[in-house]
């Protein structure tokens, strides 16, 4: 077992976790779950950023292709 204390900064000023009052204690693992959501939906947008990146650069590429059968097409004819 890890005998450490936990120690959680506040502006600045180191607490012992375990001597916090339970609403504090409380409060902390609030921060903590949301900082985990924040990372994981920060990690989510990341994806979606991508994703949406790679499809636009294959609207373009697809249209740009179409541009350019329509001006070999025109020049042939």
């Amino acid at each position: 077992m890890n005998d450490e204390k936990q120690m959680i900064t506040i502006d600045g000023k180191e607490y012992d976790y375990d001597e916090l009052e339970n609403n504090e204690q409380y409060l902390v693992n609030q921060i903590r779950d949301l900082n985990t959501k924040v990372a994981q939906a920060q990690f989510g947008i990341d994806q979606l950023r991508a994703a949406q990146d790679a499809f636009t650069k294959m609207l373009i590429s697809s249209v740009q292709s179409q541009d350019e059968e329509a001006e070999d097409a025109a020049a042939t004819a």
